[in-house]
């Protein structure tokens, strides 16, 4: 490896408990990380991962508010939901705690405390937007009004989910409250702000002079930051959930989710052992947190001014960063519910856990943003992990099992194609491990596939179900050399794919493989015997698919009907007005076309009173067969009108859904025709 550090402390950004974790978190920061971390594991390395739910902050109370709960209750669900969904994928960490923790609390107080005491923060009384109605002030959040840049309406205080923008309550155009709807006014309020400023410096030399090593959009965002100069950032907030801010003259002050949250790693390093000062106090350590882009300022300029202050804590050596996923060409929106939910994949998805992590793997946005669709996650499972991976560890193993009855033959002399084989294979070790070392994990992925794709190269070059027939000796030598190859994958693969690489030690009948082995041709004795073959992945149907597709199209309509805003109140009528109009409850005897339209259908209703015909350009809705037998709601006072020829009686009531689609307007249960509304 490049350094030659003790151990390893390997973070991940601590999801937020408001809500499970998607497809997006995944291939941003917790498959990258588990691969890392797994692959260091392999290696020998001392190594911790550390996660844990991020479970303070104002959308958790806004989330308790909606759901009248309260936020225990909101972080308690998710933990359990995220703790699991992890578990249930793979993801391999050391310790997975939570911000809520008896331990995190007393941490992030003491941490605090000591910069507070040592004169690190700057006091300042500024004023915010306080609720009169509520008497609370009110964190961004709570703050919505019409963002200045695109007019969305629904532009939150700190951002307009609409365009995007970074905002400020002060931009918004008619600011009001979300707790009572009323419109906030400006009161005094204290806060504790560290003085960013102060270690701009050393965040200059630390980043731009000395880490020129890190991903570009992670240096790039961090020089932007310190081109355009650091201001004091708050470190409390006005809020009744999260830790108390623990001086004295601080009632109804929490500490500041973003100061509070990344002190999580400390507190949960902590809980997992007591020799936790090791891994954040020693420069033997190499520190490497893994997150998504959106938290890149916190993680490379807030958190480190932090451990600067503090005065005792390492700074980490690398910050890897991945861009954005999409879902479908679409943004992945959690207040949208745009989005493929870890917990609903595995239970959609059974036995599939290593297909969704090769996939976010193969396609992860590590210098651009990327899209997931699912057509792309059945080609892939379909034309790499079945008909390369799994097609060259079937076969290996059930020619095995066929001439042999699953006993290693031995090799015997050596082809010139056998050598070049293997030298071939020889090579890939490298680069595999380079590209894992530097975050490169699409590339160090298409290296451990590189072990079967040239498996499966000699395999239909040496054709050893034909040579048996002529030569059965070349075939034991053959079935070796692609066992040996079946045993470096389940090594390659280890910290990509976990549940595949044991399902081949399975099958090969062996309990493990040393990382340093990888490369070797005598990984499996000759005499060993294997275990029974079994396919190690399957065929994606399109059925499949196309179910994932349906819920997602159900999500969209559920949007589409969602954001359609009712037409204006129409101008004032009196009970007399309302009065004059009939409506009756009536019945559709029979419905054909009106020749020569697009939209025109002629109808025979009966109304209890009598049986007349009404036309209705409804013909693009409704065929007139659906129409035959249903009841409606008729306004049969209307005064007649000719169309087509044709004397139309009365109108029928129709409302329009979100999709722009006509519905009828109708009894819930059947009623005598001739009854009268209203």
């Amino acid at each position: 490896m490049a350094k030659n550090f003790k151990r390893y402390l390997v973070t991940s950004a601590l999801p937020y408990a408001n809500g499970p974790v998607h497809i997006g978190h995944l291939a941003g920061v917790y498959v990258p990380s588990d691969i890392y971390t797994r692959y260091l594991r392999l290696r020998g390395c001392d190594v911790l991962s550390i996660c844990g739910s991020d479970e303070h902050g104002v959308p958790i109370t806004i989330k308790a508010k909606r759901e009248g709960i309260t936020p225990q209750q909101v972080v308690d669900r998710y933990h359990a939901i995220i703790k699991k969904s992890f578990e249930d994928l793979g993801i391999a960490f050391d310790i997975y705690s939570r911000t809520s923790s008896d331990m995190h609390t007393q941490t992030a107080s003491e941490f605090f405390r000591k910069l507070y005491d040592e004169g690190k923060f700057v006091e300042r009384t500024s004023q915010q937007y306080y609720d009169e109605e509520a008497k609370m002030f009110l964190a961004d959040r709570y703050i919505m009004g019409t963002c200045p840049k695109c007019g969305n309406e629904r532009a939150y205080g700190d951002q307009c989910e609409a365009c995007g923008s970074t905002l400020s309550p002060d931009e918004l155009i008619e600011p009001h409250s979300t707790l009572s709807g009323s419109v906030p006014v400006k009161r005094d309020t204290k806060h504790w702000y560290l003085p960013l400023n102060d270690y701009e410096q050393m965040l200059r030399e630390w980043i731009l002079e000395g880490h020129k090593e890190w991903k570009s959009n992670v240096y790039g965002q961090c020089k932007s930051w310190l081109d355009g100069g650091l201001q004091p950032r708050a470190v409390s907030r006005d809020l009744d959930w999260g830790i108390p801010v623990p001086v004295e003259g601080a009632e109804g002050k929490v500490l500041y989710v973003w100061f509070d949250a990344p002190i999580g790693y400390i507190s949960a390093t902590k809980e997992l052992t007591p020799d936790w000062e090791k891994y954040w106090k020693s420069e033997d350590t190499k520190l490497v947190h893994f997150i998504g882009k959106d938290n890149i300022v916190f993680h490379c300029i807030v958190f480190p001014s932090m451990l600067r202050a503090h005065g005792e804590y390492i700074l980490p050596e690398n910050v890897p960063s991945n861009e954005f996923l999409n879902l479908e060409g679409d943004k992945i929106s959690t207040s949208r519910n745009w989005a493929v939910w870890l917990h609903e994949y595995l239970e959609d998805m059974p036995g599939k856990e290593d297909v969704l992590r090769y996939v976010l793997c193969a396609n992860a946005p590590e210098t651009k943003d990327n899209d997931f669709t699912w057509k792309d996650y059945q080609a892939r499972n379909n034309n790499e992990l079945v008909a390369v991976l799994g097609n060259f560890v079937n076969r290996a193993l059930v020619l095995t099992k066929k001439y042999y009855d699953g006993v290693v033959p031995a090799a015997g002399s050596l082809t010139e194609y056998d050598r070049a084989t293997i030298e071939e294979l020889s090579q890939i070790k490298a680069s595999l491990e380079s590209n894992i070392e530097n975050y490169r994990f699409r590339e160090a992925l298409k290296d451990a596939m590189n072990y079967a794709r040239i498996g499966n190269k000699y395999l239909a070059d040496s054709e050893p179900w034909k040579v048996v027939k002529t030569d059965a000796e070349r075939v034991k030598t053959i079935l070796n050399i692609a066992l040996q190859i079946t045993a470096n994958i389940a090594i390659a693969i280890e910290p990509f794919m976990p549940f595949s690489a044991a399902k081949i030690l399975r099958m090969l009948a062996v309990d493990h493989f040393e990382w340093d082995s990888l490369g070797a041709m005598s990984l499996i004795e000759a005499g060993h015997t294997i275990g029974t073959p079994e396919l190690l992945f399957e065929k994606i149907e399109d059925e499949t698919i196309q179910r994932q597709l349906d819920k997602l199209e159900a999500t969209k309509a559920a949007n589409a009907a969602a954001e359609v805003k009712a037409e204006p109140q129409k101008a004032e009528c009196t009970f007399d007005d309302f009065q004059k109009m009939d409506i009756r409850v009536s019945t559709i005897v029979a419905a054909e076309k009106v020749a020569k339209t697009k939209k025109l259908l002629k109808l025979t209703v009966d109304t209890g009173i009598d049986t007349r015909t009404i036309v209705s350009g409804i013909a693009e809705h409704f065929t007139p067969e659906q129409l035959i037998g249903q009841q409606v709601l008729v306004l049969v006072n209307l005064a007649p009108r000719e169309l087509k020829g044709i004397l139309s009686q009365g109108m029928i009531l129709m409302a329009e859904d979100a999709t722009g689609a006509l519905r009828l307007v109708q009894p819930s249960e059947p009623v005598k025709s001739g009854s009268m509304v209203g």
